[in-house]
């Protein structure tokens, strides 16, 4: 079997939100979307639950990794991670914390042993982790603790919106506001751009990667008027980066960065904070935006959205971004040979 015949790795994520109902939707239009096959982690009885109230048909066969793709086209294929009791739709409970964390945990084992193709993760409700102890801002800087411990070498993960309109990172990305000015580095800028230059070639199959860097402050600072920051730290980053051969430029004014004409010049938007990023990203492509984790010695994509509590099990949500991240993950997977 070749890796890319293996299935992906989707993770159950908050079992009380919208991760099993898009997961059931997914796979019910496996065909019409011409899906990879994949391997649901999470609690069973709860997807059973979840169809039952759905009221979808949905026949689901518990089996490992090696199993999965072979079933995929009959059955929607679970290794099973109980939660442990009765979970209702829309009703987080910290007690299933540890069920969403190890479905994580196990998706990253099989996928870093070529057991599956990539991750692909549910959402999560950062406020029930931290309630039940968990250390992490977010996915994102625990997939890279993982990938660190699993193989010995620091890590510097990347986030990128990645949709058919535009693909943007934050530079930072969960700090407050009032925090982004002493936390934007040289250093910080120059390596999330090495990041996503090297992905960007290696992954998305992009040869000659463009990258437009965006200022931190109204007009890029303009030359200093309006903030120091663009001309002290983004510009001198640029400088370096420039040295090495990638092709960044800027730094941008972020608010003529993202019409029509102007993004038709990158491939993707370096912004320097979270919502300078996810703002134009979500209102380009709010429904089949992707979440990317550049970086990791694993592909990982996500749906951009979150949780839904409030539409769990009511038969509305909608499936559209897991299916672009399940897409996606089987696309990066094919250019990257990791799958």
């Amino acid at each position: 079997m070749t890796k890319i015949d293996r299935p992906l790795a989707l993770t159950q994520g908050d079992p009380a939100g919208i991760g099993p109902d898009i997961a059931l939707a997914a796979w019910s239009l496996r065909n019409q979307h011409g899906l990879h096959p994949f391997l649901y982690i999470g609690d069973p009885v709860v997807l059973t639950t979840r169809a039952r109230l759905l009221g979808v048909d949905v026949p689901i066969r518990e089996t490992d990794a090696g199993s999965a793709a072979g079933i995929f086209q009959d059955s929607l294929p679970v290794l099973p991670i109980l939660v442990g009791f009765d979970v209702a739709a829309g009703q987080p409970q910290v007690a299933s914390a540890a069920s969403t964390i190890s479905a994580i945990e196990t998706a990253v084992r099989l996928t870093l042993s070529g057991e599956t193709a990539a991750v692909v993760t549910n959402p999560i409700a950062k406020s029930v982790l931290y309630e039940s102890g968990f250390k992490f801002p977010g996915h994102t800087e625990f997939l890279a603790e993982l990938a660190q411990s699993a193989t010995g070498r620091a890590v510097l993960p990347v986030m990128m919106l990645a949709g058919p309109k535009l693909r943007a990172i934050p530079v930072t990305i969960h700090i407050p506001l009032k925090d982004v000015p002493s936390a934007l580095t040289h250093d910080l800028i120059v390596e999330t751009c090495r990041v996503t230059h090297a992905d960007l070639k290696n992954r998305f199959g992009i040869a000659s990667p463009r990258l437009a860097v965006a200022g931190l402050n109204p007009h890029a600072g303009e030359d200093g008027t309006m903030g120091v920051e663009d001309r002290d730290i983004i510009t001198l980053a640029i400088s370096a980066l420039r040295a090495e051969g990638i092709n960044a430029f800027g730094p941008l004014p972020a608010d003529t960065m993202f019409h029509d004409e102007a993004r038709g010049r990158y491939d993707v938007a370096i912004c320097m904070y979270h919502d300078q990023a996810l703002i134009p990203a979500k209102a380009l492509g709010f429904d089949d935006s992707v979440n990317v984790t550049l970086g990791l010695p694993f592909i990982r994509t996500s749906p951009d959205h979150g949780t839904a509590f409030g539409l769990a099990g009511q038969g509305i949500a909608r499936e559209t971004s897991l299916v672009a991240a399940l897409k996606l993950a089987s696309e990066l997977a094919q250019h990257s040979g990791n799958a």
